[in-house]
């Protein structure tokens, strides 16, 4: 079962800097992410999300392999290609996997002006290196799904310098 963690980060570049993070860690295997976005006000207020996982994209190249191999069986493999990454598309855009998007926007507007935040569905992770690497960029914990023995470690292990 994953795990959700929202941190707060003072701006965009930082929380951005993280998600940049997270994708080291990965590949150094101390960090497995189930899906993440990063979420900012601007200073006029206006609330931007950007999630890592894109389900339109995965089923636009499901439809289209799908499309291809439908088309070929009738003599049309460009339009099949073409037909099946367009549902695949639609499909892929209305699946709503990993965090739940209402629960991104309705946190986020929570945020002041200039502020971010990164949401991270944790499958598996290395903890004390983790927030090691996680510290230097000051971050607050906003929510969790952790038991509050694992939040408050988590709170104490971040704010310690």
């Amino acid at each position: 079962m994953a795990d959700l963690v929202v941190l707060g980060f003072t701006d965009k570049e930082k929380a951005e800097s993280v998600m940049r993070l997270a994708g080291e860690l990965s590949r150094q295997e101390l960090l497995e992410l189930e899906d993440a976005a990063v979420a900012w006000r601007t200073m006029d207020g206006k609330l931007h999300v950007h999630q890592t996982h894109s389900t339109t994209g995965a089923g636009a190249a499901g439809g289209a392999l799908w499309g291809s191999l439908f088309g070929l069986l009738f003599l049309m493999p460009v339009f099949g290609a073409a037909v099946g990454a367009a549902t695949g598309a639609l499909a892929g855009k209305l699946t709503d996997i990993g965090i739940n998007d209402a629960f991104i926007k309705e946190t986020a507007r929570a945020l002041e002006p200039g502020r971010a935040a990164v949401f991270a569905l944790v499958r598996r992770t290395t903890p004390d290196r983790v927030q090691e690497a996680l510290r230097p960029f000051g971050p607050t914990v906003i929510h969790t799904s952790l038991t509050k023995d694992r939040e408050d470690e988590l709170v104490a292990a971040l704010q310690t310098t």
